[in-house]
C-alpha cells in the first residue's frame, strides 16, 4: 500500500472524524451531491456520510476533499414551480441586456465587462 493511499484510508473514521477512503475506492451506497443529483436525489438534511481524499500539489492544504451522502436516504429533488421558472427565466434574460445600449445582447454578458463585447470594445468593431 502507497503511503498516500494508507494516508486516504480511515474506514472507522479514528483519524478524519468521519469514515475517509482514497479517491474512486468508495463502497457502493454513498455517492456526492453531483452524483445524487444525477439521480434525480437530494441529500434531504442528512449529515455527511464519509468523504473521499486524493493528493493534490495545488491546494494549500495538499488534499482534495469529496463528501459523500447515503444513497438510501436520499430525498427526490423537489419538482420546479411555475414560479421558481418564470424566476430563473427572468434572471436569465437580465444577464443577457447590456445596460449600455439596451438591446437584448443575445449571450450571457461577461461580469468583467458589464456590457456587451460591441460596447466594450467599439473601436475593434468597426474595424471588422
Amino acid at each position: 500500500m502507497s503511503p498516500t493511499f494508507g494516508k486516504c484510508y480511515d474506514p472507522n473514521g479514528t483519524v478524519h472524524g468521519v469514515p475517509t477512503f482514497p479517491w474512486r475506492f468508495a463502497p457502493d451506497g454513498y455517492a456526492t451531491r453531483r452524483q445524487l443529483r444525477a439521480r434525480g436525489l437530494r441529500p434531504g438534511g442528512q449529515p455527511i456520510a464519509a468523504q473521499v481524499m486524493r493528493r493534490c500539489r495545488g491546494r494549500k492544504a495538499g488534499v482534495l476533499v469529496a463528501y459523500l451522502y447515503r444513497i438510501d436516504q436520499a430525498k427526490p429533488v423537489r419538482p420546479m414551480t411555475p414560479a421558481k421558472r418564470l424566476a430563473l427565466a427572468k434572471a436569465m434574460a437580465a444577464r443577457r441586456w447590456c445596460p449600455s445600449c439596451r438591446t437584448d445582447a443575445g449571450y450571457c454578458i461577461p461580469t468583467s465587462l458589464g456590457m456587451c463585447v460591441t460596447c466594450a470594445y467599439p473601436e475593434e468593431q468597426r474595424a471588422a
